[in-house]
């Protein structure tokens, strides 16, 4: 019954950004923690961003100054802000939800960043 959806994908230039979106169903959004994880070809999947049910907030430190991770718990959606976009940061990125206090977590099917040198 759970499902996370995310939009915002796509194609942009080194410098440019983009902002990427996760909608979630079928889960007590207001008691569940959001990230958001990347993972490009032959690489291992990491974090990007993460915010708390209360709002605390952690970055991977390669986006720490660059990206902003931010909830709205009345749309049931996690969002994040990419700014000065490298071509680093090309991944596909996931949705990643952890409801608080039980065991396991949601993913969802991912969206494709590319940035171009």
């Amino acid at each position: 019954q759970v499902q996370l959806v995310e939009s915002g994908g796509g194609l942009v230039q080194a410098g440019g950004s983009l902002r990427l979106s996760c909608a979630a169903s079928g889960i007590p959004f207001s008691s569940t923690g959001m990230g958001w994880y990347r993972q490009a070809p032959g690489k291992q999947r990491d974090l990007v961003a993460f915010i708390s049910v209360g709002g605390f907030t952690l970055f991977n430190d390669s986006v720490r100054d660059r990206f902003t991770i931010f909830r709205d718990n009345t749309q049931k959606t996690v969002s994040l802000r990419m700014n000065s976009l490298k071509p680093e940061d090309t991944a596909i990125y996931y949705c990643n939800a952890v409801p608080f206090g039980l065991p396991g977590d949601y993913w969802g099917q991912g969206t494709q960043v590319t940035v171009s040198s």
